[in-house]
Parts: structure tokens; sequence; C-alpha cells
């Protein structure tokens, strides 16, 4: 409005927001406009004003930035299409243009009234304005390209008052607002010029790295040029204006100033010392000339008829090439100022930094790429080429500059056809293709080029070439000069084998062509070389063929050919790989004995295949009785092993030790034991043996214990036979032998303590416990627990009525470590057992059979009598006390001549008559009178069990031949030990009442109890004997 507000309304005319302008009436409002672009992120209002100034506003009110001051009455404004740009114009009679931030660019047009109205033309750069005059007046504008370009960095104009620089290779860019126009841009090496309206400002990189991207300010010329040109080396800016060149320093200071004959087409810097840099300059005329800027002196390079529109210099300066106004590109040897070739259509060109003799040039639409004299190679690309930089061209199309990544395939392809291979691989390092530098390789390998071939290989990483490379040069080394040598064996390699066997041939080299196809399979071939055929050729010949067939999976042809050709091994080893056991045995047979190596490896295999028979036939043909004799250890043919032992001795350890070691394996301990002792090793034997022992006792398994107690003391009593051991084998046999009945008689009590429910009766568990008591040694054996032991005791007296022996018992157990578990039983029955009687049961007390004394049950000289001293036999079930009593010979007589007396068995009135006699008469006085003479006349050994106890010592029954005759064979039961103990005699004093010895561990029991122990268990309860074993 007049008075200064703006009023922002909807559609239906309400007010949704007021501006008020700061000078009120004094600034008019005289034009707004809405910004057009879409790329903003808030509506923009641009407001002009008769107080001369220019303001933009946010759809809420907020001002955006500061008054921009106009100097002149705006009567229109108008924003581009896009929004990037902004028409002013007014009082001044002039159309300015204005970035979209308010800063003023230039001038579009003058006009000759005031200007009222200006308008853009929709997406196009045509102006159109409208003066008060009634005039109209139409524009187009032109945005000339401003920017520079060095090597990998390039800077550009951007929206006029902004300088972008872009590294082409990491594609990183970086913008420096400069908020004025933009008149011209020059970038070297760390140095970037930017030339104002009103100054130029000199920019330089934070740091040397290639990559860095921060600039700041050096240098600031504030100073107006006017120039066509601006060049910027590393501590001067050049400026170019017509035919003049002048050199400022940073500080604004002219140094020197060139005058040139021609207005300046074309100026480059080519590089140089600091503060010495050379620039390269063309001229209209045709002249080219290379100046120094510390030189006020310009050096002519050459001269041409052309203008020069374009110029470039190679990477080591001895080559130039020139674009002129007629679209050619000529390139010119700087040095003998000849021209070298030339080419039609360039409209621009650039050498490659990275090689001497290649250059591009871009025209029409095309870009080509020219190597060294060769033809020009063509592809379609849109633009100016600016750079080229190994196998990146750098192209300027339109407003924007692209890195294009130009494969190098072209170049080094014509170097390969003239054989240049170390051109060739210079372009190829450039960029190319993995196959184009495999071809690469092959080419140079061809060519006997190593070294090249050598960088190639190794590019695509093909280890075999450069495996063969290497062996070429060792060869080499060695004094080998023979090219048509190493080019065979390249052939070969390259699948060439024809040609390769031709040059084997002509180097005198046959040979290795008959290897090559040999291992080939080219068999067909090999015969052209054989010539005379030699057999040892025929026979390698037919190797390789057996070979061949082996890998193509043809075994069996493989196997004909390996026997026909004498390789019997191998022939061999197939045959045992696909488990072929007739044709092993067919070529065992054939073999001569000799042949031990095919022989055994046959036999190895046949043991392999599960085929003993075949592989012992083959050992016996070899006489190879010690891998015979493993043989039949391995497979358990123990049968043919121990034959085989009985005609060759000196095997026997090899056949018995481990048989021994099978059979303990397999839990058959006895014969195992045999094993060891037919092989003489007692050690192992009762090594294995104590070692099960100690694992039965730690597992608690006492009868197994026992068992192998046992075991153990019959081993000792075998090796006692030893004389130089004899004595403490006996020992050990005597130790072992009681340790076996301990641990026998205490697996009961363990299982009563330990299991719910007892297979014994009372009065066995009464037995057992006082035998252990008695037997028990000082140092009480591992795993036997006396508390167990006391607690069974105490337990059963006091059921059986042995209340003494039972309060003995838990007195003793006061003084034990207690287990929790038996604590409360142990505390009641000491209680309950202080009301009982303080004797014992007479029906319990035992009997000694000798001198009929009844023995107390607590005895402290042990499991004898305490008045003849006689040792108790015990049954080895219930424990109870055997008639039997123990008897010696007399001096002189033997135990063959003790058996054959007592098989005599004189007659004598039996037993029965008399008692029934006896019983007949009705007096017991009679009977026991008459028994007593009866059996004092008939029986010599009872005349003998009477005596006069006069000491403390143990005095045997001996017994007399006339005794011995006098006694029934079935009254006397022997312990026939083994050498070097005796024999042990018993009479058992009550015939009628029936007792059982095992004859494995002459343990005594009643015939009742053995019958049925063996019934169920199969064999005898303490040494497992089975029932159907025969005797010892």
């Amino acid at each position: 409005m007049f008075n200064g507000i703006i009023s922002i309304r909807n559609k239906n005319g309400e007010e949704k927001v007021k501006i008020e302008r700061p000078g009120g009436s004094l600034s008019p409002v005289w034009s707004i406009c809405w910004n057009p672009s879409r790329e903003e992120h808030n509506d923009i209002l641009a407001v002009a004003d008769w107080g001369q100034k220019l303001s933009f506003y946010q759809l809420s009110g907020k001002q955006i930035g500061k008054d921009r001051v106009l100097n002149f009455d705006p009567c229109c404004i108008s924003y581009f299409t896009k929004g990037e740009y902004i028409l002013l114009g007014g009082s001044d009679k002039q159309v300015s243009l204005f970035t979209k931030d308010g800063v003023r660019l230039g001038t579009v047009g003058e006009q000759n009234s005031w200007v009222w109205t200006c308008r853009v033309k929709p997406d196009s750069n045509y102006v159109v304005v409208g003066c008060q005059d009634g005039t109209i007046s139409f524009y187009q504008l032109i945005f000339s390209t401003v920017h520079g370009l060095y090597k990998d960095r390039y800077a550009y104009r951007d929206s006029m008052t902004d300088v972008i620089v872009q590294h082409l290779i990491t594609e990183q860019k970086v913008r420096m607002k400069c908020k004025e126009l933009v008149k011209k841009i020059a970038i070297y090496r760390n140095r970037l010029a930017i030339q104002l309206p009103e100054k130029i400002l000199i920019y330089e990189l934070y740091s040397e790295d290639s990559s860095d991207m921060h600039y700041r300010v050096k240098e600031r010329i504030v100073k107006k040029f006017e120039c066509n040109l601006l060049v910027v080396c590393a501590n001067h800016i050049i400026l170019c204006q017509e035919k003049r060149l002048q050199c400022l320093s940073f500080s604004g200071v002219k140094e020197r100033e060139w005058q040139m004959e021609s207005l300046i087409r074309y100026i480059k810097v080519i590089g140089g010392p600091p503060g010495r840099e050379g620039l390269l300059v063309g001229l209209k005329n045709g002249q080219i000339l290379k100046i120094f800027v510390d030189n006020l002196f310009a050096i002519i390079l050459l001269k041409q008829a052309t203008a020069v529109r374009c110029l470039d210099m190679s990477a080591s300066r001895k080559k130039l090439a020139v674009v002129d106004e007629n679209d050619t590109c000529l390139v010119y040897d700087i040095d003998t100022k000849e021209l070298l070739f030339q080419e039609p259509n360039a409209n621009s060109v650039a050498w490659n930094t990275q090689c001497e003799d290649m250059l591009c040039f871009s025209g029409g639409g095309y870009l080509n790429i020219k190597a060294s004299t060769f033809p020009v190679h063509r592809q379609k690309l849109q633009g100016f080429v600016v750079g080229y930089n190994g196998s990146k061209i750098f192209c300027l199309h339109v407003f924007s500059i692209s890195a294009v990544e130009v494969p190098q395939s072209a170049p080094m392809y014509q170097y390969l056809d003239r054989k240049m291979f170390k051109e060739a691989y210079q372009i190829a390092c450039l960029g190319v293709t993995d196959t184009d530098w495999h071809e690469l390789a092959m080419e140079a390998l061809e060519g006997l080029d190593f070294e090249t071939a050598k960088k190639a290989f190794i590019r695509v990483r093909d280890l075999r070439y450069l495996e063969l490379i290497s062996s070429i040069e060792e060869r080499k080394k060695r004094g080998e000069t023979n090219k048509d040598l190493f080019l065979a064996d390249v052939f070969s390699y390259q699948g060439k084998f024809h040609e390769a066997a031709k040059l084997y041939k002509r180097s005198g080299h046959e040979n290795l062509a008959l290897e090559m196809y040999t291992d080939l399979r080219m068999f067909e071939y090999v015969k052209d070389f054989l010539g005379s055929g030699d057999p040892k050729e025929i026979k390698m010949l037919i190797t390789k063929q057996a070979d061949w067939a082996r890998n193509i999976k043809e075994p069996k042809a493989a196997v004909e050919m390996y026997i026909s050709a004498g390789e019997h091994v191998k022939a061999i080893e197939i045959c045992g790989h696909h488990g072929w056991v007739d044709m092993l045995i067919d070529i065992a047979r054939k073999l001569d004995k000799a042949e031990r190596e095919p022989l055994l490896l046959c036999a190895t295999y046949l043991k392999k295949l599960d085929s003993p028979d075949y592989a012992a036939e083959t050992y016996l043909k070899m006489g190879d009785l010690k891998s015979l004799v493993q043989l039949h250890v391995e497979t358990q043919r123990w049968d043919e092993a121990f034959a085989l032992g009985e005609k060759h001795p000196e095997f026997k350890d090899d056949i018995y030790v481990p048989y021994a070691q099978w059979l303990a394996e397999n839990d058959r301990f006895e014969e195992a034991q045999q094993a060891f002792h037919k092989a003489g090793r007692q050690r192992e034997a009762v090594q294995v043996l104590e070692q099960l022992t100690d694992n039965a006792v730690a597992e608690s398994r006492f009868n197994d214990a026992a068992y192998y107690y046992w075991m153990l003391s019959m081993q000792c009593l075998d090796i006692a036979q030893d004389p130089a051991q004899k004595d403490v084998m006996l020992g050990k046999f005597h130790h072992f032998q009681r340790l076996a009945e301990l641990y026998h008689a205490y697996h009961a009590i363990h299982r009563h303590t330990e299991d719910p429910f007892s297979v014994h009766g009372p009065e066995t568990l009464f037995n057992i416990s006082r035998f252990l008591l008695h037997s028990l040694p000082k140092d009480t054996p591992s795993g036997i627990s006396k508390v167990k032991i006391l607690f069974t005791l105490a337990k059963q007296s006091k059921a059986l009525g042995a209340y003494r022996l039972a309060r003995h018992a838990y007195d003793k157990l006061r003084g034990l470590y207690i287990p929790a578990r038996f604590q409360k039983s142990i505390e009641l029955g000491t209680l309950t057992i202080r009301a009982k009687p303080f004797h014992d049961s007479e029906e319990l007390v035992p009997l000694c059979y000798r001198c009929s004394t009844n023995n107390p049950l607590l005895n402290n000289l042990g499991n004898v009598c305490i008045n003849c001293r006689q040792p108790f036999v015990f049954s080895a079930s219930s424990y109870d006390v055997l008639h039997l009593v123990e008897f010696c010979l007399e001096e002189g007589i033997t135990d063959e001549e003790a058996i054959s007396l007592i098989d005599l068995e004189a007659p004598r009135p039996k037993r029965e008559d008399r008692q029934r006699e006896t019983i007949n008469n009705s007096s017991q006085i009679l009977q026991l009178v008459e028994t007593k003479d009866s059996m004092g006349d008939e029986d010599p050994f009872t005349a003998k069990l009477s005596f006069e106890q006069g000491g403390s010592e143990f005095v045997p029954v001996m017994v007399s031949r006339l005794v011995l005759r006098s006694m029934s064979r079935r009254d006397v039961i022997i312990k026939r030990w083994p050498p070097p103990l005796r024999w042990q005699y018993f009479r058992s004093l009550l015939p009628d009442a029936s007792i059982t010895m095992c004859p494995s561990c002459f343990q005594m029991f009643h015939s009742e109890d053995y019958e049925l122990l063996v019934l169920q268990h199969g064999c005898c309860p303490y040494c497992r004997r089975r029932k159907d074993d025969p005797g010892p």
C-alpha cells in the first residue's frame, strides 16, 4: 500500500498477515512478487518500496536478511521462472539483474524513460521491458561459463556469486560465497584466484594433501581490473587484456608486462618452480610463445599460418598440440619444429599427463584418442575435452564438467600389432580390462619379452604362467639360449601342442614332445616320436596309458596295463582301493616270492578287505611268519596262532600277550591268567588282577574282590614254584587267601546293611560277623567296616539270645565313628540291651570236634579252640563250624602213599549197626559206654584225638600208616594243593552229615548248601568254577 503496509490475505479476502515497513508513508510499496521456486523451504515475498529499498519476507511476516539499498525508486519487480534471479526497473531508466538474495549483478538494458514493467519468458532467458514513453524492449540474457581447471580440480561459477571447487576424482565439492558477481576464476596447484567487480581474492589450500578441499583466503587485491583472461601462479596473477599480459604480485604490484604482436587467444600455465612458472601463449596470428613469469623476454616456439584456438604440451615438453581456427589438430616436435601429424574436426585437445605419446581431442560430437602415429580411435562424446589424466578424460559439457573413464584397449592393441610390448604395457597401466591384460601378457610371452609378460601376468595373478616365466629365467641364468625351446614351452602352456611338438623336434628335444603327449593322454601322437621302439620307452608309454585309464575311472583296464608294464605295486593299489580280492590273490600267486614289496602290499590289502585266509597264504609264500602271527592275532584266530606258536616258540610272546589282553577285555580273567603265564608275563598278570581287585573294593563289589584275591593267591602259588621266589610268593599266597576269605564273608555283611532285604538268615549273619570279628587283623583291609560288622553282630546276637556278646559289641561300637544312619539304631540297641540278662544262649556256643570243648562266643584266641588250639573249619556259606579235624602225616609218609592207604579201607563194623544195638538197650548209660569203648577199640583216629594239654602251643594230630589204613575214603577230605604246598587232610567225625569241598578253591560247604548255591549261580560261590568244568 501507499502507506508502507503489506497485507497478506486468503482467497476470501481475510487478512492473515500484516507487514509494516519501517518508513511508513515515506516508503510506499510500489512492487511485490512471490518467489516461484519450489526448492525453497519457505514462501518468500520480495518487496520493493520507494524508500529505495529491496526487502524479503516469509509468509509469517518475518523479514529475511537486511534491507538492500537500491539508489532508485523501483517501479517493477519480477522473478525468473526458477526463482534464481530478480529483475528490477524504475526511476534509474534501466533494468537491473539481481540474485535471489538481492545482490546486484549488472544492467540488462538502459532506457530513455522510467521502466514500469519487466517480465521473463517462462523457462528461458528472454526479458521484455515496458517504459513510460511507451517503448517495449526485448532482450536475451547469455550467462557465460566462468571456470578454471588444473589437473583433477575444477572451479566454476554458480549462481553468479558463488564459486564451487570440485575434485574430479573423489567427487568432493566445496562452495565459497563471494556475495558479488564472479567475473573470472583461475586455479593452479594449491592456489585459487577469483575476480570480483572491485577486487581479486587469492585462496590457498590448508595442507599439501592432494585430496584436501579446505581453502582459506591468502590475499586480497582491492582494485578493479579489466581483462579477458585471468591466470594464477604460485606467487603471481597474470592478467590478459587484448595483446597485453601483465604479471602482478599478490599485493597488487605490477612486476612485468609483455606486449604481443597479435591478440592473445589462449593462455595456460605449464608448471615450473614457484615464482618461475612457464606460460604457454597462443596468438591469433598463429604464433605460439613460452613465457616465464620471472623473464621479460618471450620465447617463440613456432609460428603457423592459422590462428590458435587451443594449446597443450606433452608431459615431457617435447611435443606441442595445437587446435587452429579451421578445427584442425596439429602436433609439432618442439625441438625440430616439425609437424608430426594433423587430424581434422577438433575443437579442443589435451595430452595424457601419464603417457608421453598419447593425446585426445574432441569435435563433431566425437572423442578421438591417438597414440603415437597410429590411427585415431573414435567414440561418441558430447562436449569439450579439457584434461586427460591416465584413463580419465575430463569433459566440459554446457556448464558442467565430468570425468569419463576411457579404456585404453584400442591404443594398447595398436602397439601390440607392432610388437611394441613395453609401450603397450605403459598404455595398459593407464587402465584396461583383465582380458586386455591377459592378451598383452600372452603376446609378450610369445614375443619372448619375459619382463613385460611377467608384469602383465602379475596384474592378472596368473601363477601358472608366472612359474613358467620364472623357470625360463632360471634356465637363461644357467646359460640356456635356445629360443625355440623357450617358445615350445610357451606354446605347450597355451595349448598349442602340435606347434610345441614341432619346435621341440626342431630343437632336438623329442623326448620333451613325447613327455608332453603322454601327459596329455594323446597316445596316438606318441607313436610318431617313438621311432626305433625302445622297450624302455614302450614300457613307459604303457605305464602312462595305465595312469590315464586310472584317472578317467577305468581302473580294471589300468590294472591290466600296469601288470603288463610290470608296475605291480600300482596295480595292487588300485585293486585294494576297489576291494577286488580275486584280482589281488591272482596277482599274489603270479608274483615271485622274491618280490617282497608287492607281495607285502597285497597281503596288507587282503587283510584290510577281511580275507585273512588269502593274506595268510601270501605271508606263507613270502616266508614272513612274524606278519602271519600278527594277522592271526589281529583277526583273533587264536587256534591258528597257537598252532603256529607250537611250531615256532619264538613267537610265544607275540601270541599269548595279545590273547591275554583280549581275554581280560572280555572278562575272561582266568583264561587271561593262563595266557599271561604261557607268555611268561607273571608281572602283567598280577598287575591286571591287582587293578581289578582295587576297583572292586572301591566300588564295594566285595564278592568280586574276594574272587580276584583268590585268583591272585593262586597266581602267587604258581609263581612260587620258582625256587628263587618261593618264600616271597608263598607269603603273598597266604596273605591273598586270607583277604579273599575276609572279603567273601564281608560281602554278606555289606549287603545286609545296605539292602532293604537280606538273603541270609540271622544265624548265618551271626556266624559271619563272629568269623570276621575273630579274623580281622589289626590293620583292617580297605573297604571293610568294623562298624557294620559289630552292628550286625550286636543286632543278630540280641535276636538269637547272645546278650553278653551283643553288649560287648555295643560297647565296642562306642569307641568307633558311627555313620549318621546307624546312630539312632545303635543308641537304641545300647539302651535296650541293658534290660537283657548278662549271659549267652548255650545253643549258640561252638563245639570243638577234636577235644569236645565248648568255646565261648567271644574268643580272644580267634577262630581256634581255647583248649586244644585246633583251628576251626568253617563252611564257606553258612560259616558254621564243620565237624572236621585236620590231621598230618607222620614223617616219611608221602601224599601218594597216604592216598593209597586210605583207599585200602579195611573192613570194620558199620557204625549204624552199633548204634542200633545201643538203641535197643533201654539204658542211656549203657549206650555212652558202649560207644566210647567201641570207638576206642575200632577207630585208631579217635584215640589220636585225646591228649594232655600241657601248654599254649598247638599240637596237630599226627597219623601213622595204621591209622590211615583204618580210615574210610568217604570220611577223609583232602585239599590237594599244587607244589610247593603240602596237601591238607581232614577227617569228618560225623560221616552222616555230608560235606562238599570245591575241587578248585578247596572251600568247605554243607553239601545241601553247596548244591543249592551251584544251582542258583551255576558255579562255585567262592571261586566261580562252573559245575561242568573238569576238576583240577
